[in-house]
């Protein structure tokens, strides 16, 4: 799940300086009996039985060696209930932080240094919205999630403070009235909002564009960020195609020109308000940027040796300890139509149902789709009322009442627009536009706001989209499932047991009065804004397509040439390409496909854009000495793989950062390239006009040369003089953060739940997508969060592997006992057929019914 987007600068994650004092404590409690003693209370009981009112029957929970629970009941009821003890077992602090993150009730917990990020969530009132979406449920999915939500408060029931979780133990020496409310319905549908917001698609870029526009002429910032390669790099519908029409909607250059199409100078300001307060917000899913994407891709049985299909999904979000996903299994004793589901594979903990994986007929995996879901509005403000068509109209005003733990209520009140809320001040990104943009798109004179109009602020079906995927029997059920899966949208790929394969984008993507989504757009006219939504029928699909494949790597996905124009800003498809040439070359070579190669596939660091430099580099080899000329010589032929032990790969990623630096680095801060595929684009474009004036005064060859040689002097001085020593992975490191405490300031709290560092290979824009920022350094960013290969020959043969384990308790065994297999790129076997699951169990507990 994800796409590219404004290449943002790295995660902070939240900081929470809890004292000198806890120092002491923490390291004093680490060093005596009671300290192992604290840590292990929170640990789930696994085996044996317990007692659970609430339930109508027993419930059975196996788990393996890994501890991946795999729960069988004999009602939905009882197995949604079983779900959320389960879960709330194994991650209730994450679940925990998470409501309160996406409530907008952080300072509750941390106390005032969450204000701003508190103010932020209810300015866009995630909350409110999911409480009506959980009004609009069908009588189905509302019965799921309150029997979630009751199972859940059955483990409340039993737990408190650390016996719940150490870090509870750890918020109690700074916050010790903190305690944890009951788990509600609407607490697990607010995370769809944070599922929408990480994955927004092209918002980041049109505040990029727009920041650009006060320091660039307008054909520099469309340089910078370049159209999709149509016709030569692959689309998702069956190969390269011509771009989309764009019907009814004016070109990017004409949008920004007038009066009715934008605004005035002062403000860009407020826009590079937002990008900074964004920067704040706690990325659940991962820090925005152009790795934030995802693999999926399915394999006709005619191409397989088995004659089955298979499938492989690897999403590409930010790492945090503990994984992102919450592997399981969720089984009726008997499928029928009263308990229909017997479906495996990751969910996120505090959403009931099974996201991705697959159930006893049909597979399916997810990538982003990326549409533009999101639009900035310049707005005339005066008080309390806001133009529109010439006539002021009063805002929509809203109070919201922040509790601070340690100090007192903070009231705000939140201002809305007809389209959406007034976002100005409660970011730097949105000032900056505010201030900045107006003048460059040649606005008259003023003071301006910037208003947000969102698909994901108004109330969908998401929340009962993960039941009817999950007890789908066919293609035409996966299709009504996907049709429910309107925010965020994302590439469905799809596979069955009859031997069919597909592709659908769902999603609520809208349509344009006017405009292509990439700049924001004057709202003191009705002129603009969104006249609909897109229908389901009109969004791209494909079953059984002539190649016998699909590939979804957040490449396009158009319905063909005049198909509707979902996006501007799609991924450039580096990934796409590798992998159709990876599914090529094995079955050009008269090869059928298995689930080996695909898992093989799915570890691939192939660098396209090492591969675009490699012949500039080799024709300046012979004029070159020094430094240059021990750079050069070392890339001389390297297979351009950016492997973990590679030199080569080492002094590139040092090569193409301080390159990018070298050109962009007078660029406003907030634009500054991450590295990823766009900068792979646009300088790419470069490399074929040696006289550009952004290579500087000696053009190209002088730039590649220079940065060679200042490249040198960085690698010798961060991994010594003997280049034959130098690996990729030594600088390509990987710390599993904790996303409450994991960058807390404090040695032995981060400690406590951080694991790490780990040795990587891959990088951004390559199938083994493990991502970085040029901006921050080496380290990574992004990596695929979980690993699967489906087999539908053989579901007990698919292979599955998360990026930590299955555990949230710090030094559980499995808290990251799958972290060194993900890192050597190995799976795991998991079984999926209650024999096999029996059979492979180490512990099993059941849940007994009482009452």
């Amino acid at each position: 799940m994800g796409t590219d987007a404004p290449r943002t600068r790295r995660h902070r994650g939240l900081k929470f300086l809890i004292g000198l004092l806890i120092t002491v404590l923490v390291l004093g409690v680490a060093g005596a009996g009671f300290g192992w003693w604290t840590v292990q209370r929170s640990f789930p009981t696994t085996s044996g039985r317990i007692d659970v009112p609430g339930l109508t029957a027993n419930v059975t929970v196996y788990r393996d060696d890994a501890g991946v629970p795999q729960l069988v009941a004999e009602t939905s009821d009882d197995l949604f209930f079983a779900q959320g003890y389960v879960h709330a077992q194994d991650r209730f602090w994450e679940m925990d932080f998470r409501r309160h993150v996406t409530a907008g009730r952080l300072s509750e917990m941390f106390g005032e240094s969450q204000i701003a990020t508190d103010t932020f969530i209810r300015t866009l009132d995630w909350r409110g919205i999911a409480e009506q979406e959980y009004a609009q449920l069908d009588e189905a999915s509302r019965a799921y999630y309150e029997a979630y939500a009751a199972g859940v408060n059955a483990y409340l029931g039993e737990r408190s403070g650390a016996d719940l979780s150490l870090e509870y133990a750890v918020l109690g020496l700074q916050n010790g009235a903190y305690s944890p409310e009951p788990w509600t319905p609407v607490d697990s549908i607010a995370w769809l909002k944070a599922m929408a917001w990480d994955l927004r698609s092209n918002l980041g870029d049109e505040i990029d564009r727009a920041l650009l526009a006060s320091a660039l002429p307008s054909e520099e910032v469309a340089r910078l960020h370049p159209d999709f390669a149509w016709g030569e790099m692959p689309t998702i519908m069956g190969g390269p195609l011509a771009a989309p029409a764009a019907a009814a909607v004016a070109p990017a250059s004409a949008q920004a020109t007038t009066e009715t199409d934008a605004a005035a100078p002062e403000h860009l300001a407020a826009l590079a308000s937002l990008a900074e307060t964004i920067d704040g917000i706690p990325e659940l899913l991962g820090p925005e940027g152009g790795d934030l994407g995802s693999n999926s891709w399915v394999v006709s049985g005619a191409l397989t040796e088995s004659g089955k299909p298979l499938l492989a999904n690897d999403p590409h979000l930010g790492p945090a300890m503990p994984s992102i996903w919450a592997q399981m299994s969720l089984k009726c004793a008997e499928v029928n139509d009263a308990c229909p589901f017997d479906v495996t594979g990751y969910s996120f903990s505090g959403l009931p149902g099974i996201v991705i994986g697959h159930n006893d007929r049909i597979a399916w995996g997810f990538t982003n789709l990326g549409p533009d879901v999101a639009d900035l509005y310049l707005e005339r403000v005066e008080g309390d009322s806001y133009e529109l068509d010439g006539q002021m109209m009063p805002l929509i005003l809203r109070e919201e009442v922040i509790e601070v733990a340690g100090g007192s209520p903070v009231t705000i009140t939140v201002r809305s627009t007809g389209r959406g809320p007034i976002v100005t001040g409660i970011g730097s990104d949105f000032g900056a536009v505010a201030g900045s943009y107006p003048a460059a798109s040649g606005a008259p004179e003023g003071e301006y706001q910037v208003s947000l109009q969102w698909t994901a602020l108004t109330p969908g079906t998401t929340a009962q989209a993960i039941f009817a995927l999950d007890r789908a029997r066919d293609w035409e059920g996966f299709r009504h499932a996907a049709s429910l899966f309107d925010v965020p949208s994302q590439n469905l790929v799809y596979a069955d047991d009859a031997g069919n394969i597909g592709y659908q984008a769902p999603g609520k993507i809208p349509v344009r009065k006017t405009g292509d989504g990439t700049v924001p757009l004057p709202g003191w006219t009705s002129a603009t804004g969104w006249s609909g939504m897109l229908p389901f029928d009109r969004l791209p699909s494909v079953q059984n397509p002539p190649a016998g494949y699909i590939v979804t790597a957040n490449n396009p996905a158009p319905a063909g040439p005049d198909g509707p124009l979902l996006t501007k800003d799609w991924d450039y498809g580096y990934r796409a390409a590798g992998i159709d040439r990876l599914i090529r070359e094995r079955l050009d070579a008269g090869e059928k496909l298995t689930a080996d190669d695909l898992l093989e596939m799915q570890l691939d660091t192939s660098d396209l854009n090492a591969q675009q430099f490699l012949p500039v580099v080799a024709e300046l080899a012979a004029g070159l000495d020094g430094d240059a000329a021990r750079g050069a010589a070392l890339l001389d032929g390297w297979n351009t793989k950016a492997d973990a032990d590679s030199a080569e790969a080492a002094y590139f990623a040092v090569f193409w950062r301080t390159l990018l630096d070298d050109l962009f680095g007078e660029l406003p801060e907030e634009t500054r390239p991450q590295g990823g595929d766009r900068w792979f684009d646009v300088v790419g474009t470069l490399l074929g006009e040696p006289d550009n004036a952004w290579w500087g005064e000696g053009g190209r060859d002088a730039a590649i040369t220079g940065a060679l040689a200042e490249a040198w002097g960085e690698a010798s001085g961060l991994m010594g003089d003997d280049a034959t020593s130098w690996e990729w992975g030594e600088l390509h490191t990987l710390t599993l953060t904790n996303q409450s405490f994991g960058e807390s300031g404090i040695g032995a709290i981060e400690w406590l739940f951080n694991r790490g560092p780990y040795e990587l290979g891959g990088g951004s824009a390559v199938v083994n997508a493990i991502g970085w920022d040029a901006n921050a350094g080496y380290g990574v960013d992004w990596v695929p969060s979980m690993r699967m290969v489906i087999d539908l020959d053989d579901l007990d043969g698919s292979r599955w592997i998360n990026l930590t384990g299955a555990s949230g308790h710090a030094f559980n065994p499995h808290y990251d006992d799958q972290a060194p297999l993900w890192q050597r790129g190995e799976t795991r076997a998991w079984p999926f057929t209650l024999g096999a699951v029996t059979a492979a169990a180490k512990d099993t507990l059941v849940l007994r019914a009482v009452g």
